[in-house]
């Protein structure tokens, strides 16, 4: 079996675009591959549009080892995010096709199942005014849709300090988000690197009293020793990853034993190898895996399957309940969150199908992410 050709759809939601990824093969199986781009989806298209001459045509989809090798190293430059978002979208959908052609899902060729259900985290559901009665009203609607975990920004446009006035409305969301919730789901906190160290600790104190099960990227993702200082200052566990595209930029971060929680985004990484080999790494120091995921079906199913099989995988985002509901049906076929938890892909390959008629109902948008306006979670859908 060869790879005959691959072809690009960009589905465009208000705050962002996502890329669809589909891979022909010479006995007329296909796969398909998603990421998101913030800002680069042109510049993805580009990077696929040179990869699919030079690497991928005429590849055999068994060999996913050699491809990606080839694709992340066979330019000599320093793969960044847009090549391994690109070498993503192109390895899952490898895994779709093999998994097809053998008559499996991918979580039986990665190893087999550790767990029959994967815990879910609802995200894009706190598109309110940034008031505590509103998102209090909104956390019980996350509730209600039987969701044991959701996650909130509840920060302004801060950048490295957050004033008096903003820093105590922002607690005031977390307090009414766990007021709403109980206190025994999950409430994990998003900073999205914002702050300094200083201003971090200062957060991290503020609310410990309302026990988040993590703080995620409290500080840019460019100094990890900044991170490490934050961990050693807070009880509360640290999650961060998603701005690390390269597993082995993984290395320091484990060594400083900075961050408790990892999370590799599937769709930028390198695809579903690259993420379970860093989480075998994360296993020996006693790390736990949440990919990050703001994709649609296709990126969620990738990363359910790594779900089903990665022994330290600790939960799954969700967007797609909330923010992106209404492109949901541009692929078909993935489990659908039950009392907070994602069923087993039973399908051969990632169980979801490209609706390109659906998809062609989304265009691509010229959607700009802007963390630090004042508006962010209103105009872009969440922020992330």
């Amino acid at each position: 079996m060869r790879i005959t050709k691959i072809d690009t759809h960009v589905v465009g939601t208000p705050w962002r675009n996502l890329t669809f990824v589909t891979v022909h093969t010479d006995e007329g199986l296909t796969g398909v591959g998603e990421t998101r781009m913030l800002g680069h989806t042109e510049a993805l298209r580009g990077y696929l549009a040179e990869a699919e001459r030079r690497h991928v045509v005429g590849s055999d989809p068994f060999n996913i080892e050699d491809l990606v090798h080839r694709m992340k190293y066979g330019d000599y430059g320093r793969a960044g995010e847009i090549v391994m978002s690109g070498i993503a979208c192109v390895e899952m959908a490898c895994w779709d096709i093999v998994g097809k052609a053998l008559g499996q899902p991918v979580w039986r060729l990665l190893g087999g199942k550790v767990r029959d259900r994967v815990k879910a985290y609802a995200n894009g559901w706190y598109t309110v005014d940034r008031t505590p009665e509103e998102f209090h009203a909104a956390a019980t609607r996350v509730v209600e849709r039987g969701y044991q975990a959701l996650k909130l920004d509840p920060f302004g446009a801060g950048q490295m300090e957050l004033d008096h006035a903003e820093t105590m409305r922002s607690i005031s969301l977390v307090e009414a988000v766990r007021d709403a919730i109980g206190p025994e789901r999950e409430l994990l906190v998003e900073m999205h690197g914002r702050f300094s160290p200083a201003t971090a600790i200062r957060l991290a104190g503020l609310l410990a009293p309302y026990a988040p099960a993590w703080l995620e990227e409290p500080v840019p993702p460019e100094n990890l020793k900044a991170l490490a200082k934050v961990s050693e200052h807070t009880d509360l566990p640290i999650a961060t990853g998603e701005r690390i595209h390269d597993r082995i930029e993984f290395r320091e971060l484990f060594e400083l034993q900075a961050a408790d929680i990892i999370q590799p985004d599937v769709g930028h990484s390198g695809g579903i190898s690259e993420v379970r080999k860093l989480a075998a790494t994360a296993e020996t120091h006693f790390i736990q895996v949440a990919p990050h995921n703001v994709g649609g079906p296709v990126l969620t199913a990738a990363s359910l399957h790594l779900g089903v099989c990665v022994p330290n995988f600790k939960i799954l985002e969700h967007f797609n309940d909330f923010a992106d509901a209404a492109i949901k049906g541009v692929a078909t076929g993935l489990p659908e969150v039950v009392d907070g938890y994602f069923g087993l892909p039973e399908e051969p390959g990632l169980g979801v199908h490209l609706d390109l008629d659906a998809a062609a109902e989304f265009p691509q948008q010229n959607a700009d992410f802007d963390l630090f306006a004042e508006d962010w979670h209103l105009r872009r859908g969440t922020g992330k």
